[in-house]
């Protein structure tokens, strides 16, 4: 007689499948600082599923695959400003440690880091979501640049209608 619960011991374990988060729950995370697009490590221990004191621990044990062009530690400034910017704490709460905040290459030595499969893919998606937003940056300039090749056009053509609209009129 095959039971529930042998049913249960019979299945295989179930495997982690990462869920993509959507494009603006991660472009809601970036940051302009130092003008430089950024994530702070508390969005990102969030979207990797860890604590952010595991996060800092293993940065802080892996130092040298941070150059200062991956991660940064905000300032006191910069944390003030950036939490007046966005309410993340209750009232009277302070955080106990400025944030590290990761450039886009940070986020990808962060998940080799952690090593967690929810970590790469995360990561991994982030970096798509970095690809999609110069892309739409870039894109302007080539949308200008292609309406200015068309009002050349527009302008050779309204002279040729001209010339045909009088020499009909003669």
């Amino acid at each position: 007689m095959n039971t529930a619960m042998d049913t249960l011991l019979m299945e295989p374990p179930a495997t982690y499948t990462a869920v993509a988060q959507p494009d603006a729950a991660i472009t809601g995370r970036i940051h302009i600082i130092r003008e430089q697009k950024v994530m702070l490590d508390r969005d990102l221990a969030e979207l990797y599923g860890v604590q952010v004191k595991a996060l800092k621990q293993a940065v802080r044990r892996n130092m040298e695959r941070f150059p200062e062009d991956f991660m940064f530690e905000l300032t006191l400034e910069e944390d003030r400003a950036l939490r007046s910017q966005t309410v993340t704490l209750k009232q009277g709460e302070h955080a106990k440690y400025r944030p590290f905040a990761f450039t886009e290459h940070g986020i990808l030595m962060l998940a080799n880091v952690l090593r967690s499969e929810q970590a790469i893919a995360v990561s991994i998606h982030i970096i798509r979501v970095f690809n999609r937003m110069r892309e739409v940056f870039h894109s302007p300039q080539h949308v200008l640049g292609e309406l200015k090749e068309l009002e050349g056009r527009i302008s050779v053509h309204d002279n040729e209608i001209q010339a045909i609209f009088d020499h009909l009129t003669e």
